[in-house]
């Protein structure tokens, strides 16, 4: 049978270029998103018969279980879960209301747990399988007003590792991604100097976080759990000064 994969947040952007990368594979590729009309348009990306939408928005716990109920009763079975989905909301922190807060928290953190241990439960039925945690190169670094989204950005770092050493006994790896400037909107907008000012010569892509899915979800490398592998063009390397 075909891996089954569920990508939250697949809609736009990182989501839309992993699971891309999933179908390219031959997954069966599972778009768990709130945007019906983005996950349209990711499923026409797609080869046929390799997708499938079942909308969900993941700040709502009974949401998630009802995502994880649904590919139970399609398929039996889990593989690898993409924890993706996120939002943010950059304003100076005296105009965060805590309403804002809190939904940023539970859509960007609170959903990983919950996405993984329903996950975690379905994977166990064959055996095993992969979390990827979609974390970010904000959670070691920070421009002005964006308090919450770095909160959460550093929970998922923290909670990847402690993840992966509860669920180890069940043979599931757990890792985590931080992304640092993937351009998701028009790539060929970008100038020179967005390019140049990364050590790798250029901006991200989509495409760049599916691989590095693919290589962190592949059998061959459960030797990795626990990590956080940092996919920015080694610009968190890189040492800025002003002269």
């Amino acid at each position: 049978m075909k891996e089954v994969v569920i990508i939250t947040g697949a809609g736009h952007g990182i989501g839309r270029g992993v699971a891309i990368a999933y179908a390219a594979k031959g997954s069966r590729v599972i778009l768990a998103d709130v945007n019906e009309e983005g996950c349209q348009e990711t499923l026409e990306l797609l080869p046929e018969n390799t997708g499938e939408i079942i909308l969900t928005d993941v700040s709502k716990p009974e949401q998630i279980a009802h995502l994880m109920a649904e590919v139970e009763e399609r398929y039996g079975r889990l593989d690898v879960l993409v924890n993706n989905a996120g939002v943010s909301a950059f304003k100076p922190m005296d105009e965060l209301h805590v309403d804002e807060w809190d939904t940023i928290m539970n859509t960007n953190l609170r959903s990983v747990f919950l996405g993984s241990r329903a996950g975690a439960r379905l994977m166990r039925i064959n055996g095993g399988g992969s979390i990827i945690n979609i974390a970010s190169t904000r959670a070691s670094m920070s421009e002005p007003d964006s308090e919450a989204y770095a909160a959460t950005k550093g929970g998922i770092v923290a909670l990847t590792h402690a993840l992966a050493i509860s669920l180890s006994k069940d043979s599931i790896t757990v890792n985590a991604i931080s992304p640092g400037w993937i351009e998701v909107e028009n790539y060929d907008s970008l100038r020179e100097v967005d390019h140049q000012q990364h050590p790798s010569g250029r901006v991200g892509k989509p495409s760049d976080i599916g691989r590095a899915c693919l290589f962190l979800s592949s059998p061959d490398n459960n030797f990795v759990t626990g990590e956080n592998l940092v996919v920015d063009g080694g610009m968190t390397r890189k040492m800025i000064y002003e002269h």
